[in-house]
């Protein structure tokens, strides 16, 4: 089927894509075979999973994909395109953009029906029309005046008495866009040359996304340079004039996605910069229907890109993001589940999937920013690393500007899981960056309960032995409130300071070798022959907590110091569970160290004795702070003062 037979006028929307690799771990996202019914309808708040299939139901055998956009379909095969990448949509096109009629166009090399189908927010599924088709093109013209809340369209390929295959298949509209968008794409990388270099050539293989890329900028701000991995040579030379590595200072996250903001913005001039996540997998098809999204928008719109597990690749981390202004905290959208496996739940059965998310944020794993909004609201915050996609999309959402997770736009990252963050260097801007940007945008008096949260957290750790992480977080708290000329001042500084610090740390020592430590040894015995484990129950809980808060009037017994008392797992190392113990070795979430947590009852008196003392005073001066931030925020976002923090070790 030619070209030309393809060829639609207006604006392609979407196109049908399949797995380059074709692997069975990514096919699920792509393709499936057979029918699908709805799960049970969910209780209004509380999603539910639909039907569980087994590990060889309705997948499609890797043989029968041709190419990127080509399928062979058996002989009496029902194929269905209902899954996360070839599904369309529609109520997010409804809801944030122009466009309210699509076309779908199917090329059939043989003979086979194509069924079309559309789901309703609750994710009933109504047939729409069939075509028999026979070496020719199915065409549907399709309206979305009926996904105000949510809703999917997709297709089905039912093959004849022979074989069949589909070549190449489209969404479009007739809607032509008045001003085609060109991108720069930002990567930030810090000792990940090998990533990134993968990173470069997952968007050098494709021809149609380099089209509409003016640059591609790696901000390296590491030891490890990119330019010497294995295969830069290779991809920089597909990718020539547009590749731009700039070398700075480790300024983190905000430090190297705010230069590309810059570069993109006030340099290159494209209409939209594209962040990316050095150690993401792109599907590059994803940025094509962003940037599609974005022209059609009917405001200025940030376009995310969703997070699936590296690991697990037919698993998505979270559907949609919102932030509780309340607590401010990030989570889930509370009609949506984290960490949806599309392998065993496919979108045709799983009612919670059709319901629009409307998000507050999208990570900067991927995410496409219009730059008219860069130079109206500035650039990230100073912060390093830590709620600095948040609070980006919190303040242009103030400015009007809306944030949309699109689905099938996408990469591939590693889960959060597999990280310490919460407790190791980055407890530090955890707890900054949420006070800040609390400061910024909570509605609340006092920021509502985000100090009591804080002090709680504080609790929590000293509990549980993590006496480093309790300290970095009252370094947080000291720097919020000698206000905000210590953003730009330290952010080239702190990382160092905190690194050195934990270095003297028992709790932040980690031990690679898992015959470092001694065995463990108890005075007594554990009661009834069962190891300690952690409460259940609401009454459970609270009567940990008491006990763990009675232990620390007691003396630490010195047998502790010579042997550790358990080894914890790190997906048991909970305050509830540590706080039983007056020493335990405890692994990293990762599972390639351990360090040896050591109660110590001076240190929890002091910690809490400041924490409290500080936290009182955060209460206090609520009102005050966030009118001095507030008042400093387009100052430190401003472009000039990001030049000046650039400016030290800057190198082309």
């Amino acid at each position: 089927m030619s070209e030309s037979t393809q060829q639609s006028s207006g604006a392609v929307l979407q196109r049908l894509v399949l797995p380059a690799d074709a692997d069975f771990d990514t096919l699920p996202l792509y393709v499936e075979s057979g029918v699908a019914l709805p799960g049970p309808e969910s209780v209004p708040g509380k999603p539910e999973l639909g039907e569980k299939r087994s590990a060889a139901e309705n997948i499609v055998h890797p043989d029968l994909v041709r190419g990127r956009r080509t399928l062979s379909v058996p002989a009496g095969t029902r194929i269905s395109f209902a899954t996360y990448f070839n599904a369309f949509p529609a109520s997010y096109w409804r809801r944030w953009t122009s466009v309210e009629k699509v076309t779908l166009r199917v090329g059939i090399e043989g003979t086979a029906d194509v069924i079309v189908y559309r789901s309703s927010a609750r994710g009933d599924q109504h047939r729409i029309a069939k075509e028999t088709v026979s070496d020719d093109v199915a065409e549907f013209e399709l309206s979305l005046a009926n996904f105000g809340d949510g809703g999917w369209y997709w297709f089905d390929v039912v093959g004849g008495h022979e074989d069949a295959l589909v070549d190449k298949a489209e969404w479009s509209t007739a809607q032509e866009i008045v001003d085609p968008g060109r991108i720069s794409i930002g990567i930030t990388t810090f000792n990940r040359p090998d990533d990134c270099v993968l990173l470069l050539n997952s968007l050098a293989s494709d021809s149609d996304v380099l089209n509409i890329v003016d640059k591609v900028f790696v901000v390296d701000q590491g030891t490890e340079n990119v330019e010497d991995a294995a295969g830069f040579a290779a991809v920089s030379a597909e990718l020539g004039a547009k590749l731009e590595i700039i070398r700075q200072p480790n300024l983190g996250g905000s430090g190297g996605f705010s230069r590309a903001m810059y570069e993109t913005a006030y340099e290159v001039g494209s209409k939209y910069v594209l962040l990316l996540d050095d150690d993401a997998l792109v599907e590059p098809e994803g940025i094509l229907r962003a940037v599609a999204f974005g022209d059609l928008a009917r405001t200025p719109t940030i376009v995310g890109g969703h997070m699936l597990n590296m690991h697990m690749k037919a698993t998505l981390h979270a559907f949609g993001e919102r932030v509780n202004k309340y607590r401010f905290w990030w989570g889930a959208d509370p009609h949506t589940l984290n960490s949806h496996n599309f392998a065993e739940y496919p979108l045709r059965s799983t009612r919670w999937l059709h319901r629009r998310s409307d998000v507050d944020y999208n990570g900067w794993w991927m995410c496409l920013i219009p730059t008219s909004i860069v130079r109206e609201i500035g650039l990230s915050l100073p912060i390093f690393i830590k709620w600095d996609d948040a609070e980006y999309a919190l303040r242009a959402r103030e400015s009007g500007y809306p944030t949309v997770s699109l689905p099938g736009a996408a990469v591939w990252h590693v889960n959060w899981a597999d990280k310490d963050d919460a407790i190791d260097w980055q407890a530090y801007h955890h707890a900054r960056n949420r006070l800040l940007a609390a400061l910024l945008h909570s509605p609340y008096p006092r920021g509502g309960k985000v100090v009591l949260e804080s002090m709680q957290t504080q609790l929590k750790h000293s509990l549980a032995m993590q006496y480093s992480t309790a300290e970095l977080r009252l370094w947080a708290l000291q720097d919020i409130l000698d206000g905000p000329d210590h953003l730009h001042r330290t952010i080239k500084t702190k990382l160092p300071e905190i690194r050195a610090y934990r270095s003297t740390q028992d709790d932040a020592t980690m031990v690679k070798d898992p015959q470092a430590f001694p065995n463990t040894k108890r005075v007594k015995p554990p009661k009834r022959g069962q190891d300690p484990t952690e409460p259940k129950g609401l009454i459970g809980r609270y009567s940990g907590a008491l006990a763990g808060m009675v232990r620390q009037v007691q003396p630490v017994r010195d047998t502790s110091r010579i042997n550790p008392e358990a080894r914890i797992p790190a997906m048991d190392a909970k305050w509830r569970m540590l706080s039983q113990f007056d020493s335990a070795v405890v692994s990293t979430a990762d599972g390639s160290a351990a360090a040896w947590y050591k109660r110590d009852r001076k240190r929890f008196n002091d910690i809490m004795r400041r924490s409290m003392t500080m936290h009182e005073q955060l209460a206090q001066r609520w009102s005050e702070l966030a009118k001095e931030y507030r008042a400093a925020c387009p100052e430190f976002t401003d472009p000039k003062a990001w030049q000046q923090t650039w400016s030290s070790g800057d190198e082309h």
